[in-house]
């Protein structure tokens, strides 16, 4: 088969998935299957693939899936018992106290606040969190939608606690034994090798997040403004950068010194500090008779509100401090620092702690006599220390066993809703990277699509589309074979 013609087939799951998400717009709980079949069809009938190694291929994908099901339940959980706690509308009314500047509330609360739950919980919570958040401040729904969309970009590739890395990059790699040689030869183990591709992201993510909060707050004034004017935007420049560095410089200084779990983390933690204090205190700010504002809501577009209305939990009157308030996530990020760090001052206390979460290890080895292994550390995963915190919060936050119950129900509808799609795109994922070893002969579908680009695009367009992907990680005979 020709080189053009094995890659137009190895595109064919990525073409499934944008045809049915972006194009005909089905959701992905139904999409998801049919890209899965699509992707298993390739390997047993075009790749050859043995129906075993299909099989196993799949196993580690679901096992994988159920990781991030466990995270996204722990995440949700620790959520909704802050909602159900009063925590949620302590924190939200502390960013209200800062300023009425529409500006610098959509700076602080959707870049700072919604990259710091992009850090503790992922999966979409920041635009679940922040969007309610900003429109209980007055936003015009769809301009929240927008801010919320717009800043996931810099802390994804972090988010609860480093699992884009962690789990979707490990998974991906581990058992691939050409990168596991280049490790070996580069004289890393994968741990630290996970942290070198940890670092690499953070550096491309901070240089285009510089620029993220300007762009977030030009199209608020562009699009949303009174006026429809972007210059509105530009006259906060100084701040936004300004909050933009406050993040991103402890986000990279993380990534290279303490590991994938902590950039986000880090860097939101030390933004929200340092911005916030400085908004308090004027720094950089507009002058009062500048602050800006939305139109009056009659003025505003229909479209901007749609016919859903995001429902507030204004009914919930219980006071609470802000640092109570906060107090669980602060928990999360210490219980996630303690387990995972190798030098600490106090690291004789520290170390049997972290060795504890790591020692449970599930492991699937060899799956039906393929060389796919796959295993999972229940303790170690953030969801565990989600799930602890949540039971923590229960008691310092003296919440009523009716409304915790509450918080685990809802967290589990929410879980389920999202497992009929993970279920079928990791395996689907799993399937194409393992599609070697067919009795015809191909290469794995991603190297097939590589060797395709190569081919039209010559070696210097293979070697941008490695790096950007990760797959320069390949060791050398296969980069050279492929070019």
């Amino acid at each position: 088969m020709s080189i053009g013609m094995l890659t137009v087939l190895s595109l064919l799951p990525i073409i499934a998935v944008a045809l049915f998400l972006v194009v005909l717009r089905w959701p992905a709980s139904r999409a998801m299957p049919v890209c899965y079949l699509v992707a298993v069809a390739l390997a047993l009938f075009v790749w050859k693939v043995p129906c075993v190694r299909v099989a196993a291929a799949s196993i580690k994908g679901l096992v994988i899936a159920g990781s991030l099901l466990y995270i996204i339940f722990g995440a949700i959980l620790l959520l909704n018992t802050l909602q159900q706690s009063g925590g949620l509308k302590a924190i939200r009314k502390g960013f209200a106290d800062i300023t009425p500047d529409r500006r610098i509330q959509v700076i602080i609360i959707a870049w700072l606040f919604g990259a710091l739950m992009e850090a503790v919980a992922g999966f979409g919570t920041p635009a679940a969190i922040c969007v309610p958040l900003l429109v209980g401040l007055g936003f015009p729904p769809m301009a929240a939608v927008v801010s919320g969309m717009i800043i996931q970009s810099t802390p994804v590739s972090f988010g609860a606690a480093g699992t884009p890395i962690l789990i979707g990059v490990n998974g991906g790699l581990i058992s691939q034994e050409a990168v596991q040689t280049h490790v070996a030869l580069i004289g890393h183990n994968w741990d630290s090798f996970l942290s070198l591709i940890g670092a690499r992201v953070a550096l491309l993510h901070a240089v285009a997040g510089v620029l993220i909060p300007l762009i977030l707050v030009c199209f608020l004034t562009g699009f949303f403004g009174k006026n429809k004017s972007f210059r509105e935007g530009l006259a906060v420049w100084k701040f936004a950068i300004f909050a933009s560095l406050a993040m991103v410089i402890p986000y990279v200084i993380v990534a290279h010194t303490l590991g994938p779990e902590f950039p986000s983390l880090f860097g939101s933690l030390v933004g929200l500090a340092i911005v916030t204090t400085a908004a308090r205190r004027g720094f950089l700010m507009p002058p009062k008779d500048q602050y800006w504002e939305f139109d009056k809501k009659e003025n505003w577009d229909p479209e901007w509100s749609g016919k859903i209305e995001i429902s507030i939990d204004e009914d919930n009157d219980k006071a609470m401090s802000l640092a109570k308030a906060w107090s669980p996530y602060l928990l999360v990020v210490l219980l996630l620092f303690v387990t995972r760090l190798k030098t600490l001052p106090f690291v004789d206390l520290v170390n049997p702690l972290a060795a504890g979460v790591k020692s449970w290890t599930v492991t699937f080895p060899n799956l039906f006599g393929t060389g796919i292994t796959s295993k999972l550390q229940p303790l170690y995963l953030p969801g565990f220390i989600f799930i602890l915190v949540s039971v923590i919060t229960l008691f310092l936050h003296k919440i009523d066993w009716v409304s915790y119950k509450r918080a685990w129900w809802d967290s589990i509808k929410t879980a389920l809703a999202a497992s009929v799609a993970l279920i079928f795109t990791v395996p689907m994922v799993q399937v194409f990277i393992n599609s070697d070893g067919g009795a015809a002969g191909y290469d794995k579908m991603p190297i097939a699509m590589a060797e395709g680009v190569a081919s039209l695009v010559g070696a210097a367009g293979l070697s941008f589309l490695l790096l950007s992907e990760g797959l320069e990680l390949l060791s050398p005979e296969v980069t050279l074979s492929a070019t």
